[in-house]
């Protein structure tokens, strides 16, 4: 998972923990963050900018606020080595945030995407998952990229990589299915393709199956995003690596 959408997760996670906790009784519900990193070499090396908007009641000033989440909420959410004097924290830019939630926004146009993704990192059809069943491509695919590219990296084929396949209304196969290893695969990325397509079934029905999304499991996907948990993987089955051995195989026939 790419570091910027893992610690504006713990920072929403931290949040939510102290507001439930009752460690200040200002705290409300609604709440976003968004942190910026820096990247030499696809490595992080720190952290540019941190931007964290938290309703809360009006009895609370913004510098006691402000003061508040700084310490309590990200720095004991990001290690110090990350963060360095030149960091910039923007909370709550916009000043006071008393009306929060349905109140304040409502609508239903599909949950946000690249948050409930790679926060911008990979590429995106543009299909909201939250709200669709699984024999929708635009949920049940994403989580067999996820899959595939989890196993991938797993079978040591890759370190990095991004998949990528296309549908077409009413046809059950993959118009296409590309993979990119962004240079740090083990063999060419058309032999790991190869390998992904005699392994995997990319037909909606047989990923609903393989990944046994018929199940009442989607509660572990309202907050913090859809992928990177790894705590339940009989629940969240697109997190697995047990195809790596297979595509080992598959890539050196």
């Amino acid at each position: 998972m790419p570091a910027p959408i893992i610690f504006a997760h713990r920072i929403g996670r931290k949040l939510t923990g102290i507001r439930k906790d009752k460690v200040v009784d200002w705290l409300r519900p609604d709440a976003k963050s968004q942190v910026s990193v820096l990247y030499e070499n696809q490595k992080p090396v720190r952290i540019t900018n941190v931007v964290v908007s938290t309703q809360h009641t009006d009895q609370v000033d913004h510098a006691t606020l402000k003061e508040f989440i700084i310490n309590e909420v990200i720095k004991k959410s990001i290690s110090d080595e990350l963060l360095d004097e030149k960091a910039e924290y923007l909370v709550n830019p916009t000043g006071r945030f008393i009306i929060g939630g349905p109140q304040g926004d409502a609508g239903l146009t599909g949950r946000k995407i690249i948050v409930d993704t790679y926060g911008g990192m990979g590429r995106h059809g543009g299909g909201a998952f939250s709200g669709k069943d699984p024999s929708k491509v635009d949920r049940c695919a994403a989580y067999m990229g996820r899959y595939v590219a989890k196993n991938i990296v797993a079978a040591g084929l890759a370190d990095r990589v991004e998949i990528q396949f296309a549908y077409a209304i009413g046809h059950p196969d993959p118009v296409s299915v590309y993979v990119n290893s962004f240079g740090t695969g083990r063999i060419a990325d058309e032999r790991i393709t190869k390998a992904v397509q005699e392994v995997f079934s990319f037909k909606p029905a047989d990923i609903v199956s393989s990944l046994n999304l018929l199940r009442p499991i989607y509660s572990k996907s309202t907050n913090y995003g859809h992928f990177g948990k790894t705590d339940d993987l009989e629940s969240i089955t697109w997190e697995k690596t047990d195809k790596a051995e297979a595509l080992k195989q598959a890539a050196s026939s």
